[in-house]
């Protein structure tokens, strides 16, 4: 029996054989070329002027313009009951008083969502169940 290191040890992948599998494997990655910085610059201008037009309309004069009201709740008509006791009876008048298709009552500990309803009347209590602040949204 030969020693170890008199015997040659066999590869299971000759040069050979790696770069025939090396060869499509590059002409793959050569064909993945980015488009020339010309074309990046142009798209990603652009994109930024798009986005800046869409953050900030402008009316005829070129002023900037506000986003219009989302919904109808108005809730200054109804900042008289800040410092009443809540009752589901207030709560419905109110929510009628501000012309708000929804109602939704904060306590303290309440986890709330923070997305913007337009036509939702939120009244905020303290832990006595008192009358904090009315908002829409």
């Amino acid at each position: 029996m030969p020693s170890l290191s008199s015997r040659r040890l066999r590869r299971p992948f000759g040069p050979t054989i790696m770069a025939a599998a090396l060869v499509p494997t590059l002409l793959l990655l050569g064909a993945c070329n980015a488009p020339p910085m010309d074309e990046q610059e142009a798209a990603g201008t652009h994109a930024q002027k798009a986005a800046e037009e869409a953050a900030a309309p402008a009316d005829t004069t070129g002023k900037a313009t506000e986003a219009p009201p989302v919904g109808n709740c108005d809730a200054n008509q109804v900042q008289s009951l800040v410092g009443q006791p809540y009752s589901d009876a207030i709560g419905a008048q109110a929510q009628q008083d501000a012309s708000a298709r929804e109602l939704r009552v904060l306590k303290p500990d309440d986890m709330t969502t923070m997305e913007f309803v337009g036509e939702r009347l939120n009244i905020e209590v303290d832990e006595k169940g008192v009358v904090t602040g009315l908002r829409c949204g």
